[in-house]
Parts: C-alpha cells; structure tokens; sequence
C-alpha cells in the first residue's frame, strides 16, 4: 500500500459511506433541513473471478457510538453467490435494529456478468431492473489479501502499521489474517486528539475474498462482515436469471433526442 496524503482524504471520506439505511414510512417525506450525511454502508468485496464458485450468507453488524457514550446497533444478513463463470448474485437486505422488533427487508437484487459486461440492479419493491455497464476489473485486486508497508504518513501527519495475523480456519476453509492500523495526529483534521482506525481482514485465497471484515473508525463506529455459512459449489443456475415478471430499464442507452 502506497502511504501518500490520499490515504488521509481517504479517511475523511469515511465519515460519509456507514450510515443505516432505513425505511421510511409509505406516503411520508421527510421535511427539509439544515445539515446531515447521506451514507452508504460498504460491504465486502466480491471480485468476478472464474473458477472459484460459491454460495454463501453473509451477516452484517455495524455499531455507531453516540456523544454519550452509547450505541446503536444494526445488523442484517444476505445471501451471496459466484459462479465459475464469475457471475455474481448479491441480495442487499435493509439494516435493523439489532435484537429489536422491525424485519429487514430485501430491497435490491444485484446481477453481475463479466462476459456480457453487464450490472442489473433490481428493485422488489418496483418490479424494475435497471441495466448498467459493469466493469469487472474494478473489483479484481480484491482477490488478493490486502498488504502494505508500516511506516509514517507524509508531514509527520501520523503513521500506519500493518501486522500479519497468520492463518485461521473460518466456515471450514483457510483463511489469512492482516491489520491494518491508521493513526491521525492531532490538529491533522480539526481534531484535538490522534484519531486511530483499524481493518481487519481474513482472506481466502481459495475463493478470493475475504470470510471474515472488521473495521473500527472515530468517523462511523465499528463494521464487522462476517460468512457465516458457505460451499465451494457451483450455484443454483436459476440465480443469475432476471426475476420474472421485471422491466429491464437500459441505463447504458443515450436518452432519446427531444424533437
């Protein structure tokens, strides 16, 4: 990993791509206001790579910390698949309270064709598909286990450590562990304090892509992605196929010129 000012903006930007998503009530728009983020939760990485066929569930949980001291705490869990093709399946399911009384919801169903370069994002709630182009070399350094080099960030603004965690089994396959800690000084950011945030990621190599995600940051609390259940198995066909009954919207078209 390269050490360079980016690495800095990079964490910035953190405090803008963790919030839960939520559902709002049918029929109800929130007023206008002053102030807010919209954020999106990131998730694992699952590279388009051949060969390596999977079907797995996945569990999120994401822990955000108040000024008091105290915490909210979101979780869901979707289902995954890639298959020798390097076709992937994805469901993207609503975070909710943890251990509260509100059902996540699925409300997307994301396809992935490397071959025919194509992203279909579908919408349950809609019964729309919406076709994007899809790049499948975005994702590819994802197949391999993140490592860098331990050193101090440009202008004496902090320093970044990488510890090699070994080897550890989860959900019956291999995995390799590694650490990656950022520490920010104090007045680098407008903070009064250093501000440390740590990555934590257990990688297979078989499958290329990491079982196992921990991430803690000052800017959005703790995130931890977790395959709780996985095969090393060509999928179900059936998943890579439009959801019947789904208008196929062609965002990849120039809109028509107005006459």
């Amino acid at each position: 990993m390269r050490i360079s000012i980016a690495g800095i903006l990079w964490l910035s930007s953190l405090a803008c791509m963790a919030q839960v998503q939520q559902t709002q009530p049918q029929n109800s728009h929130p007023a206008a206001q002053d102030g807010g983020v919209r954020e999106v939760l990131e998730s694992i990485v699952i590279p388009s790579i051949a060969h390596a066929p999977f079907t797995a569930t996945l569990a999120t949980e994401t822990v955000k910390y108040t000024a008091d001291g105290a915490t909210m705490t979101f979780v869901n869990e979707r289902h995954i698949a890639r298959d020798a093709q390097g076709r992937i399946y994805q469901e993207r399911w609503l975070l909710v309270p943890k251990s509260g009384n509100v059902k996540s919801t699925m409300n997307w169903i994301q396809l992935t064709d490397p071959k025919q370069r194509t992203l279909y994002n579908c919408s349950p709630a809609r019964h729309i598909c919406e076709l994007l182009v899809y790049d499948p070399a975005t994702d590819l350094s994802a197949a391999s286990l993140r490592k860098g080099s331990s050193g101090p960030l440009p202008h004496g603004n902090g320093n970044v450590a990488w510890e090699d965690l070994g080897s550890r089994s989860i959900a019956g396959i291999e995995t390799l562990g590694m650490r990656e800690t950022t520490t920010i000084n104090a007045g680098t950011m407008g903070n009064d304090q250093p501000l440390t945030s740590m990555s934590e990621y257990w990688h297979s190599e078989q499958l290329g892509i990491n079982l196992l995600s921990i991430r803690t940051s000052p800017f959005f609390g703790k995130q931890t992605f977790t395959i709780t259940e996985i095969t090393a198995a060509d999928p179900d066909p059936q998943l890579f196929e439009l959801p019947a009954g789904f208008t196929v919207n062609d965002q990849r078209k120039d809109p028509p010129i107005s006459h």
